[in-house]
């Protein structure tokens, strides 16, 4: 086995460690989720911990590792005799991103049931990681399928396991850890709201410490067991304060003054329900009882806070994780001080409800007089003078506030990646029937499988109770559920879409569109045009916080390169399509339609539009145009696209989904 890193020869990273340790001390706060670049010691320092925690007493040969000072009465390899004790290290269980749901909870002992005609569990890896760690790199990544099984885990502290004619309830309480590039794609909030911690982590800027770093790691490559024999005595000592702390965290007092600084902090910063309170609580007591004290401090309160509370203060993906230290020193000090500060006069002045700061007024801001002479002299422009109107660079305008969008899918049956958007044939989700297998068997349909190999037992000379079975009864499990899949926004820039409300007003419904991406687990990609040509804002990503980063410092101006923009969006997917054939794209384009610039700009566009007709991929046309005057320019682009048009208002109010049923609609007439 390898040996691994030790912990305390990690350099920097030290809200990491405490976060880590302070877990070590407490599991009951809940685990840490760590997030971060790629290279800072994510995975390395997790790891590192196994090798601190104490040891673990089990029931010698019990499979789901019972206390014998307190076995679970419905443990599954119960019940349990009061000898039998046995030591064991502490476990650190690794959740692979790509693991099947047998794999995670368990399942029927095919093997002994078909051979042996008994029914048997072979525990999954909740089980092995019960009283240690289930350690999940790159949680963000995990199938939908996978998380809701953690989260009724990790709600409930046992493991259900109804399937296949096995009824299995056993214990699964374990510290979990996950880490994760936020580069990548965002957490679904009911996880994130499960990890107990949370910390960022970033490489050093110090030259001093990254050469530090790099020497550690060279000397470990080197001869790791040598490595690790240096750093014997500081491990042994860390190893023995968690044992101390772990002693005197029943304790500790958590006194009412620190429990109402808890409170106020929760409430000031508008967590959801009452779980962050919760945790607060005892990560504070953990912290004094890893300071060595009994009592829980000020400052244990502020450290708690603002290690529980960054990823639960999140409104939206979109904002970023963080606590105002600011005001999380005067919600301390004035809860310190009792009702003092109730008096206080509201900063906000009159109906300044919100606690946030009134907004700026600016050339930015809809109905500011700079707003509405911009939307005066360029929202009414004509073809003749889009032009003109738009010949220079305008400065990047704010989104306006996204709304909720309804459901997005694609038409037909897709076989993409897992996701909660298209229907789609996939690994996971409800049982729809059975199949040979083509190939492998990946998922066993018991029941058609006996079904297939019943009639012919007497054939074989089946004598025993266990069934003959042979290749030709297998029976693959054929399952539906839901796929993600790739929403490619080709946005106009150019200047007839400059007028400051109107895009506003586009950037708002495109963010409200990737709200919706990140709820549904898409990648998403980001074309624009303007002047004379087309880039790739964002390629094709996972990450929906890049994307809307992109759209809120784009700029505006220049001609309309309609046929340019298509160019581009078809050439991502073309080659998105040989990196990931099975994700079926949805093309949006957000436009009003007035192609300009070149030699028969329409006409190149109309050209450009029809290759996505012909090649069946669904597309919808956000028709930007506004004014008394409508030329119906995106309505005809959306035709040769073999989409649909929806206007700004319609996007709010219609059905998504119906939009793009309509497109599949319109594709079956067309070739009627």
């Amino acid at each position: 086995m390898t040996t691994p890193y030790p912990f305390t020869a990690l350099v920097g990273q030290d809200d990491l460690r405490l976060a880590l340790l302070l877990n070590a001390v407490s599991p009951a706060v809940g685990g840490v989720l760590v997030r971060g670049e790629k290279g800072t010691a994510k995975s390395t320092a997790v790891r590192a911990l196994s090798a601190l925690l104490p040891q673990v007493p089990v029931v010698a040969g019990c499979r789901f590792s019972c206390d014998p000072a307190a076995p679970d009465p419905a443990c599954p390899d119960g019940p349990h005799d009061a000898g039998g004790a046995s030591v064991r290290d502490a476990r650190m269980v690794e959740l692979p991103v790509g693991a099947s749901e047998d794999r995670l909870v368990g399942a029927l002992d095919i093997e002994r049931a078909l051979a042996e005609g008994v029914k048997a569990f072979e525990p999954g890896l909740l089980a092995d990681a019960h009283r240690g760690i289930l350690y999940v790199d790159e949680v963000n990544l995990l199938h939908d399928h996978l998380v809701d099984l953690l989260l009724d885990a990790a709600a409930m502290g046992a493991s259900y396991v109804e399937r296949e004619g096995v009824s299995v309830r056993h214990a699964a309480r374990f510290l979990l850890v996950g880490t994760m590039n936020p580069e990548e794609g965002e957490l679904r909030p009911q996880l994130l709201d499960r990890f107990g911690l949370t910390v960022e982590v970033a490489a050093s800027r110090e030259t001093d410490q990254r050469v530090e770093v790099v020497r550690r790691r060279l000397a470990y490559d080197d001869d790791a067991d040598g490595f690790a024999a240096r750093w014997h005595d500081e491990e042994s000592a860390v190893r023995a304060r968690i044992v101390a702390a772990r002693a005197l965290l029943p304790h500790v007092r958590l006194g009412d003054g620190a429990l109402r600084q808890i409170a106020a902090t929760c409430a000031a910063f508008e967590v959801d329900g009452m779980r962050a309170d919760i945790v607060m609580a005892r990560t504070a007591t953990a912290l004094a009882a890893w300071a060595g004290r009994e009592d829980v401090l000020a400052e244990d309160v502020r450290q708690a806070a603002l290690l529980a509370l960054p990823h639960r203060r999140r409104r939206n993906p979109f904002d970023a994780p963080g606590l105002d230290e600011d005001k999380l020193d005067d919600t301390l000090e004035q809860a310190s001080d009792g009702d003092q500060g109730d008096d206080d006069p509201d900063p906000d002045g009159p109906g300044g409800g919100g606690g946030g700061k009134p907004p700026e007024s600016g050339p930015d801001t809809p109905g500011s007089p700079e707003s509405q002479s911009d939307a005066g002299q360029e929202d009414e422009a004509s073809p003749a003078q889009a032009p003109a109107a738009g010949g220079g660079e305008q400065q990047p305008v704010r989104a306006a506030e996204p709304f909720r969008t309804k459901m997005l899918s694609v038409p037909g049956l897709g076989e993409g990646a897992a996701g909660r958007r298209s229907r789609a044939r996939t690994e996971h989700g409800r049982t729809t029937g059975a199949r040979r297998p083509q190939g492998a068997l990946t998922k066993l349909h018991l029941a058609a499988t006996v079904q297939a190999a019943a009639p012919h037992q007497r054939a074989r000379g089946r004598s025993g109770r266990g069934l003959v079975v042979r290749r030709d009864d297998l029976r693959q499990a054929t399952r539906e559920g839901r796929e993600g899949n790739l929403v490619l926004f080709v946005v106009d820039a150019s200047g007839s879409m400059a007028a400051r409300q109107r895009m506003s007003a586009v950037k708002g419904a495109v963010l409200s569109l990737l709200l919706d991406a990140y709820q549904r687990r898409d990648k998403v990609g980001l074309v624009t045009f303007r002047g004379a040509d087309a880039e790739v804002a964002l390629p094709p990503t996972s990450s929906v916080d890049a994307a809307a980063a992109r759209l809120e410092s784009l700029p505006t101006g220049g001609r309309t390169p309609v046929a340019a923009g298509l160019l581009k969006a078809h050439e991502v997917l073309r080659v998105e399509r040989l990196r990931d054939p099975a994700r079926r794209p949805l093309v949006v384009v957000v436009t009003d339609g007035r192609a300009t610039g070149g030699v028969e700009p329409v006409a190149q566009a109309g050209r450009a539009a029809r290759l996505f007709g012909a090649a069946g991929i669904a597309s919808v046309v956000v028709d930007c145009e506004s004014g008394p005057v409508r030329l119906g320019l995106a309505g005809q682009l959306a035709g040769e696209l073999g989409g649909t048009a929806v206007t700004l208002d319609e996007l709010r109010a219609e059905s998504i989904a119906g939009l793009v049923k309509d497109v599949q609609g319109t594709r079956m007439r067309s070739v009627a």
